[in-house]
């Protein structure tokens, strides 16, 4: 049968599902959806570097120079994300990816992200002047907080327990350094 009939026979059942209805819709318009959504995280954008903090598992605090590049890819529709911290010798000490996305069928944001070797989906939600998102983990969530403001980006991380005060964990407090062309930068020409 050639590829052509075969594509044919499988447009009927491919309506049926809803991500190839999604398709069916004008990408053109879909992504302006994402993109006017995604306004609301555009004060990340660009390269801060700051002092950051954590608690490690056996209650000591550990210092390091964290650093964040953020900026916007497929015309605006996501935002990536990579997030390094430098131990004080210069070597990395953690490094990690993420990509936020807006989905206009649910109207509601995600937060993809990558570190130390796992990887989730997680509820990300704008607010006036930053954002929260939080990851499930057992009873417990662990829930991050930023507030991005006069070239300052503050972001909290807390342990959050039913029936008992957060328990603060991670800080960071990046000042930005600058505008950054990252991630579209670079792009492989067609020649």
């Amino acid at each position: 049968m050639p590829i052509s009939r075969f594509a044919f026979l499988l447009v009927p059942i491919a309506a049926t599902f809803p991500v190839a209805r999604a398709q069916q819709a004008d990408p053109a318009s879909l992504i302006a959806t994402q993109r006017d959504a995604m306004a609301a995280f555009a004060r990340m954008d660009g390269v801060w570097r700051g002092p950051a903090w954590t608690i490690l598992p056996n209650g000591e605090k550990h210092h390091v120079t964290q650093t964040e590049r953020i900026g916007p890819l497929l015309d605006g529709s996501i935002k990536v994300v990579e997030g390094r911290s430098y131990e004080s010798d210069g070597r990395t000490g953690f490094n990690a990816f993420g990509v936020i996305s807006y989905d206009p069928d649910k109207k509601s944001y995600a937060f993809r992200s990558h570190a130390q070797g796992r990887f989730g989906e997680f509820v990300i939600k704008p607010s006036v002047d930053g954002y929260v998102w939080g990851i499930p983990a057992g009873p417990m969530t662990i829930r991050y907080t930023a507030v991005i403001k006069d070239g300052v980006f503050h972001e909290v991380g807390d342990h959050i327990v039913p029936g008992k005060e957060p328990v603060r964990y991670f800080e960071m407090k990046l000042k930005r350094i600058g505008d950054s062309a990252w991630p579209t930068a670079g792009a492989i020409s067609p020649n």
